[in-house]
């Protein structure tokens, strides 16, 4: 457990993106791709159904043992925490309402955050952008770990340590690679949730919240559906620094396992993704992809040449427009 990961540094690359360029070939290819895009009206629909399944939650643990539920929060609780973290991105993309109602995305974005328990749907809205537009980029993309986890998270142990504090990481970086002025969206987040925090303690007490709390950070950090933030982008495979995940998982992650699909086409719907892979599938079938969620974690503590510096990354030139 204390073998040293070989890893000094990130993979810089002198070359953009690849999305970007694969894009344009496969829309001059295949132009009905177009047809895909715009929002999925069934989206707004199954979080409201995760929502209230979380609001009963609520309130059938709240006279529960502690034991039964801390069981449930991490059998049940952080699977649909996890799941609702991935609607929340795919509302970032307006794909619960449409590009013409981007205000009422964002508002429905902080309606499916109130499940999840910390504020950060508009937060992570601003962030994520950049990240499709400068992925990899150095003091952009804050996907990309800090000089300090790739230097310290460098055993399996220490791995196995960052992986189950990854939503810890998530949290703070930004405030260490691209911090950004608050904007008034992230106050109203803020506001809203920590409001119906307060109400949901003052109306049936600790359990709830910690069920609720507690099924965010354990859903994001030791948990199978937690492999995805592993298996999208560090590079497993020297020159591949986007990888697609075709399992079963998939269902509870509005496809986000569709990654290299995802990024050639971010404004698809996650439900609309298999499509795109069915359509043009020649530019697909033979990139590296996964299987298996738990295989990926379980690779990347083991495999003594994946670090949290095992990222491409690249330096930006020109114009960088942030949101």
């Amino acid at each position: 457990m204390g073998n040293w990961v070989a890893r000094e540094d990130y993979e810089w690359v002198y070359t953009e993106q690849p999305h970007a360029d694969r894009r344009k070939e496969i829309l001059a290819k295949y132009p009905e791709i177009k047809s895909l895009m715009g929002p999925d009206p069934r989206l707004k629909w199954i979080v409201c159904m995760m929502v209230a399944v979380q609001f009963l939650a609520f309130y059938l643990v709240k006279d529960l043992d502690w034991k039964w539920v801390l069981f449930w929060t991490y059998t049940f609780g952080s699977c649909i925490n996890h799941s609702m973290t991935l609607a929340i991105h795919e509302i970032s993309h307006n794909t619960a309402f449409g590009n013409s109602r981007a205000l009422w995305n964002r508002y429905f974005a902080m309606f499916a955050n109130l499940p999840v328990g910390l504020p950060y749907s508009a937060s992570f809205k601003r962030y994520h952008l950049d990240h499709h537009r400068y992925l990899g980029g150095h003091g952009v993309d804050v996907d990309i770990p800090t000089e300090f986890e790739g230097w310290f998270f460098c055993t399996r142990l220490r791995k196995f340590v960052w992986i189950i504090l990854q939503p810890l990481f998530y949290a703070v970086r930004p405030l260490c690679i691209n911090p950004k002025p608050i904007s008034r969206l992230e106050l109203t987040n803020v506001t809203i949730q920590l409001t119906f925090n307060a109400l949901l303690f003052w109306m049936w007490g600790a359990k709830p919240l910690v069920y609720m709390m507690a099924g965010s950070l354990l859903g994001m950090g030791l948990h199978p559906i937690s492999g995805h933030f592993i298996a999208e982008h560090y590079m497993f495979m020297k020159g591949h620094e986007t990888y697609s995940y075709y399992g079963s998982l998939n269902l509870l992650t509005f496809n986000v396992g569709y990654h290299n699909e995802h990024h050639d086409f971010p404004s698809i719907p996650g439900r609309r993704l298999p499509m795109v892979k069915k359509i043009a599938a020649e530019y697909y079938d033979d990139l590296p992809q996964y299987t298996s969620w738990v295989q990926v974690l379980y690779d990347f503590i083991m495999d003594d040449s994946l670090s949290p510096y095992s990222r491409v990354k690249r330096t930006l030139k020109g114009d960088i427009k942030q949101e």
